[in-house]
């Protein structure tokens, strides 16, 4: 089985993106109010200047920067006031030196102004006569046409997710239906004889379905969906038909267990069932999460998750989460902080650790502690707060040095 030739967490990754590289995830429209948290299948391109007139970002006066120069609260400058701009109205007048508009936060500009003079700044004589007390200088609180998005740019590219800002854009383009990828779409299958669902009675020698659920939340958190979940008992034809539907259902198969190379473990011998390029990787140079199967089976993915509910995330996280992302141009950046090390901790020889820590927060800056424990244990991941990486060509790490904390 070859079980002992692992490859590194970078070839694990290269390997995946290779033998998959022909799969696409395909594109949907949908109304930009149902697009939160969706990514882009499209460039944006702006058809109009945002805003497509000057406009004020204050309440106040339109009007000539050089009528304000010396102003003071002393010796004001003295202004005529002609008018004023009503919003979502036009500017109808145009200004000469020493005349002022009125123009409330969001109106346009007059023609002739370069700057608006903020209400509290000024003082109405009568409704004729304006006193500036301040000098302002050209072009200040207004935001000008094209000033946000120009006609012809690229507002929005391929792969952002769309975020509540990103729909805001959208609006602003006059944009009501965008393109999306469609949610990538997961199987779940959990193997093992022990296995139970979580409503069924514990008995002695059985363990409750724990990587289904946990796999769930980081798939939705992902921006995928869950199509089906089962529990299949340790037998090959059982799991090789319920894979089989997985593919006809589904993006990608998880294989929850059976990963190992035990005599009970078919995950290898169904994946290769399939023909295709079969199993391509068993085994990567990662703790925890040594017995990571990867293979391809009718042009999807099918993935060997280990049993442990700490190891099947930490693969999860590492591999899948990185291939999704990759092949929707996501780029998001991974939530992380930096902390200060709180202990000495040795590195498992020639395998990137991943070391789940517990932060907490003194005077501004954090500080990480070791969460010890077994990969099975679930409550690991409950008193954690993330987890540092430890590469392979390191021995470990010391108290007192900075790392990255990436967030959980």
């Amino acid at each position: 089985m070859d079980f002992f030739k692992v490859v590194s967490v970078e070839e694990g990754k290269r390997l995946l993106k290779e033998n998959l590289r022909d799969y696409e995830f395909e594109i949907e429209e949908v109304d930009i109010l149902n697009s939160l948290d969706r990514v882009l299948g499209e460039e944006i391109y702006s058809n109009i200047d945002v805003p497509d007139f000057n406009r004020s970002t204050v309440d106040g006066y339109a009007i000539k920067s050089s009528d304000s120069h010396g102003a003071s609260d002393s010796i004001p400058s003295i202004l005529n006031i002609i008018g004023e701009v009503k919003m979502g109205e036009l500017a109808n007048k145009a200004i000469k030196s020493g005349e002022a508009i009125y123009v409330p936060t969001g109106g346009m500009i007059p023609d002739g102004a370069d700057s608006m003079i903020m209400i509290e700044n000024t003082e109405k004589m009568d409704e004729s006569i304006l006193l500036i007390y301040k000098p302002i200088s050209q072009g200040e609180n207004i935001v000008y046409k094209g000033d946000d998005i120009k006609k012809g740019a690229l507002a929005l590219e391929k792969g952002r997710r769309i975020t509540p800002e990103v729909m805001g854009v959208l609006a602003a383009l006059g944009i009501g239906k965008v393109k999306v990828y469609k949610k990538p779409s997961f199987y779940i299958i959990s193997t093992g004889d022990e296995i139970i669902d979580i409503e069924e009675d514990l008995t002695m020698g059985k363990i409750r379905d724990i990587n289904t659920y946990a796999l769930a939340g980081l798939i939705h958190k992902l921006g995928g969906e869950v199509v089906n979940k089962v529990i299949i008992k340790d037998d090959y034809n059982l799991l090789r038909q319920e894979v089989e539907r997985a593919l006809d259902l589904s993006d990608i198969v998880l294989i929850s267990g059976g990963s190992s190379v035990g005599t009970k473990d078919f995950t290898h011998k169904v994946i290769d069932s399939f023909g295709g390029r079969g199993v391509f990787v068993h085994g990567v140079s990662i703790k925890p999460g040594k017995p990571t199967i990867m293979g391809e089976g009718n042009g999807k993915l099918i993935f060997g998750l280990p049993g442990h509910p700490v190891s099947s995330i930490i693969v999860f996280k590492t591999f899948i989460e990185d291939f999704i992302k990759d092949k929707l141009g996501v780029k998001d950046i991974a939530p992380r902080v930096k902390a200060i090390m709180d202990f000495n901790f040795p590195s498992a020889p020639g395998r990137v650790t991943y070391q789940l820590v517990k932060l907490k927060e003194e005077d501004g800056i954090f500080y990480a502690t070791p969460s010890f424990g077994k990969s099975g244990m679930i409550s690991l991941l409950s008193e954690s707060q993330g987890y540092i990486v430890i590469e392979s060509h390191e021995e470990g790490i010391y108290k007192g040095e900075e790392r990255e904390v990436y967030l959980l």
